[in-house]
């Protein structure tokens, strides 16, 4: 940091919002097995907002991204139907996440938890501006 600027000259920073190892079941796949119920998977998902204010113009959510909004989004999006891949259940998730106000990327990791008995298999989409 340069000497001659003090802590108060800055006022924005770059912010992310991150949910991690969010559970639920959902209906993916394309074995018989996952076509006729649903599987856990973990969603973990980074969304970046770009430059905002240190603090935020008042204390108030309606001026923020609520978090609650983006975990419904997740759970709904991976819930409302049944989807085959992965890789479509994320490239849907991300462009939902990508529309919410102020979004400027995302990075989603979508992991089904019991597919095999020895490791988890995941897919992990980056987009948008970082």
């Amino acid at each position: 940091m340069n000497a001659n600027i003090s802590l108060a000259t800055y006022t924005q920073g770059l912010q992310t919002l991150t949910l991690t190892g969010l559970r639920f079941d959902a209906s993916l796949g394309i074995l018989e097995a996952e076509k006729t119920a649903p599987q856990p998977i973990q969603v973990d998902a980074e969304l970046s907002l770009g430059p905002q204010p240190l603090l935020p113009h008042d204390d108030d959510i309606c001026h923020v991204l609520d978090y609650r909004k983006v975990r419904k989004i997740i759970i709904d999006e991976c819930t409302a139907v049944h989807v085959n891949l992965l890789e479509t259940l994320i490239g849907k998730l991300c462009n939902r996440l990508l529309r919410l106000p102020n979004v400027k990327g995302v990075r989603v990791k979508i992991a089904k938890l019991e597919i095999f008995d020895d490791c988890e298999v995941a897919i992990r989409m980056e987009t948008g501006q970082w």
